[in-house]
């Protein structure tokens, strides 16, 4: 799949990024690993892997640890928009009401990679509106991550390829056509262990950006 040979060779860079400026803000704070650990949820193993580029970071995952850090997710990526710059562009002259957005596929475009997972943004910022659509590719391989729990509720469809998908503890293998929806507050993980591309529908609560 064209998504796997696209972001193969950014990877590591992207992956190595998001920990580097992980490590950055929580110095910044004056935070130790573990006093990340112990705001966040996430143990300090983890965290000290994705510091150092060895594990990468889902998006909900992510979310706690900006929390807090007092930063927003967008601010993990390289290629954030710069600060007071938004990402929602309409072409027409009259903007729409705070109750919808609309997005057209061709300017759908704003990515965020991090570790084997690309996540595209399925629609604009909505003052108003509370789910985070995203088209996600997990790549093959890497590192898995632990389960975990955290505020808001999930849901995932699988377009392509196959997702292992733990809940709670027991593992469930979700192929096309087959979706999950949980409460975030159970813990939880995804893990793409075939040698393809997954492709999945996710739309999360609260909004991540």
């Amino acid at each position: 799949m064209g998504t796997s040979e696209r972001h193969g060779g950014e990877e590591p860079d992207r992956q190595g990024a998001v920990g580097a400026r992980m490590r950055q803000f929580r110095k910044e704070r004056g935070l130790t690993l573990r006093g990340l650990a112990t705001h966040s949820g996430l143990s300090i193993g983890f965290l000290s892997q994705v510091e150092r580029g060895i594990s990468s970071i889902g998006l909900t995952a992510l979310n706690s640890v900006a929390t807090a850090l007092d930063r927003s997710v967008a601010e993990f990526f390289n290629d954030a928009p710069p600060e007071g710059e938004t990402e929602e562009r309409q072409p027409s002259a009259s903007p729409l009401p705070s109750h919808f957005t609309l997005t057209r596929s061709a300017t759908a475009a704003t990515e965020y990679i991090s570790g084997q997972q690309t996540y595209r943004m399925l629609s604009a910022r909505g003052p108003n509106l509370v789910l985070e659509p995203l088209l996600v590719h997990i790549a093959p391989g890497g590192r898995r991550e632990n389960s975990y729990g955290h505020a808001g509720e999930e849901f995932a469809f699988v377009l392509e390829g196959e997702l292992l998908y733990e809940v709670d503890g027991v593992e469930h293998r979700l192929h096309p056509g087959d979706s999950v929806h949980l409460r975030s507050t159970v813990p939880h993980s995804m893990f793409n262990d075939t040698d393809r591309v997954t492709t999945v529908v996710s739309v999360v609560t609260p909004r991540l950006f």
